[in-house]
C-alpha cells in the first residue's frame, strides 16, 4: 500500500465520520458544492500525496548516492587489494624464488665443504699416516741397532725424535702412541741409569783394588793376620844363651818355610811376572767396563770369568781384600746375567695400531 492511499483514507475518514448539523441535515447542500469540496480534498490529497513523493524520493535518491559512493569505495578497496594481492603473489614468487636459490647456494656450500673436509680429512691422515711409517722405520732401525751393539743410545734417541714430532704435530690420533713411547723412554733410561751406573762404579772399584790384591807368592799373609815368619821379639831380661837361640831360630826361620803347594803357578811368579797380571787383570777389568758400556753382554761376561778365573788362582784366597774383591767380582756376574735387550713392546704395539687406522 503507497503513502498516497493511506493519506487519502485518513483523509476521508474524518469527512465521513464529521456530524451533520441539524440545519444541514435539513438542507441538504447542493451537488455543485459537494463536488468542489471534494475536488479541494482530492487535490489536497494529491499535493499531500506528492509532497510524500518527492520526499521518498529525495529519500531515495540520497540512498542511492551514498550506495553508489560505498559501491565506488568497495571497487577501490577492491581494486587496491588486487593490486595489493598481485603485489603480494610477486613478492611471494621473488621470495621464493630467492629462496629457492639460497637453497642451492646451500647445498653447494654444504657440498664444498664437506668435500673440503673429507680431502682435510684424507690429508690429515695421508700426513699421520706418513709420520707414523717414519717413526715407526726409524724406531725398527734403531732397535735393530741396540739389539747388534747392545747400545741403547740410537734407540733412546730415535724415541724421543718421535715424540718430539708427535708433539709438533698436534694430533690428538697419536697421543696413545706419544705416552707408549715416553713409558718406554722412560724405562730404558732408568735401566740404562741405574744398572749401568752401578755396575761401572763396581768395575771401577775392582780396578783400583787390583793392585792392593795379595798373591800367594808373597813372604807376608795379611789374611792371616800376625805374619808367621815374624821374627819373635827379643825379650830384655833373658839370658844370654836364650837370646842366642832365639837369634838363630829366628835366623833359620827366615832363611827357610816349610807350606803346602797347591798351585805351583801362582808360587813361582816372579815380582815382574806379577806386575803384569795385576795390569792384565786390571785390562780384562776395563774390557768387561768398556763392553757394558756397548751393551755387549757375553764379551763383559766372558772377561769378569778370567777376571775371577785369575783372582782364585794367583791371589791368597784368605785375605780380607781378596774375599771383598771376589764378593764384588760375583755381584757382578749376578748383575750382568740378569740384564736383557732392550724392548720397546709398548711403543710398536702403538705403532701398529696408528698404522692401522684406530
Amino acid at each position: 500500500m503507497s503513502d498516497a492511499s493511506v493519506l487519502n483514507e485518513s483523509l476521508q475518514e474524518p469527512v465521513a465520520r464529521a456530524p451533520v448539523p441539524a440545519q444541514l441535515q435539513a438542507a441538504p447542500l447542493p451537488a455543485a458544492t459537494l463536488s468542489k469540496i471534494l475536488l479541494g480534498l482530492l487535490a489536497a490529497s494529491a499535493v499531500l500525496a506528492l509532497a510524500t513523493v518527492l520526499v521518498l524520493w529525495q529519500k531515495v535518491s540520497g540512498m542511492q548516492e551514498q550506495l553508489a559512493r560505498q559501491s565506488a569505495d568497495a571497487m577501490a578497496q577492491s581494486l587496491e587489494a588486487r593490486t595489493l594481492a598481485r603485489q603480494a603473489q610477486e613478492t611471494v614468487r621473488d621470495t621464493a624464488a630467492r629462496l629457492a636459490l639460497n637453497e642451492t647456494r646451500v647445498a653447494e656450500v654444504a657440498l664444498q665443504r664437506s668435500q673440503l673436509e673429507e680431502l682435510m680429512q684424507s690429508l690429515s691422515r695421508s700426513r699421520d699416516e706418513n709420520l707414523v711409517v717414519d717413526i715407526e722405520a726409524a724406531v725398527r732401525l734403531a732397535l735393530q741397532q741396540a739389539e747388534v751393539t747392545g747400545n741403547v743410545q740410537p734407540l733412546l734417541a730415535a724415541l724421543k725424535a718421535g715424540d718430539l714430532r708427535i708433539a709438533r704435530a698436534a694430533q690428538p690420533r697419536l697421543a696413545p702412541l706419544q705416552r707408549a713411547m715416553q713409558r718406554d723412554i722412560d724405562r730404558l733410561q732408568a735401566g740404562a741409569t741405574a744398572e749401568s751406573g752401578e755396575t761401572l762404579r763396581k768395575l771401577d772399584d775392582l780396578v783400583r783394588m787390583v793392585d792392593g790384591l795379595p798373591p800367594l807368592n808373597a813372604v807376608a799373609t795379611p789374611g792371616a793376620g800376625l805374619n808367621p815368619w815374624q821374627a819373635e821379639p827379643m825379650p830384655n831380661d833373658a839370658p844370654w844363651w836364650q837370646r842366642v837361640l832365639l837369634m838363630v831360630r829366628n835366623e833359620a826361620r827366615s832363611l827357610l818355610r816349610v807350606g803346602r803347594i797347591d798351585r805351583p803357578e801362582a808360587v813361582l811368579l816372579s815380582p815382574d811376572q806379577t806386575f803384569f797380571l795385576r795390569e792384565n787383570l786390571k785390562l780384562q777389568l776395563l774390557n768387561a767396563r768398556l763392553a757394558l758400556l756397548s751393551r755387549q753382554f757375553d764379551t763383559a761376561r766372558n772377561e769378569l770369568a778370567t777376571v775371577s778365573a785369575s783372582l782364585n788362582r794367583y791371589f791368597d784366597p784368605a785375605s780380607r781384600r781378596v774375599q771383598a774383591a771376589a764378593t764384588l767380582l760375583q755381584q757382578l756376574q749376578a748383575q750382568i746375567k740378569t740384564s736383557e735387550p732392550p724392548r720397546i713392546d709398548e711403543t710398536l704395539a702403538a705403532l701398529t695400531t696408528a698404522a692401522a687406522g684406530r
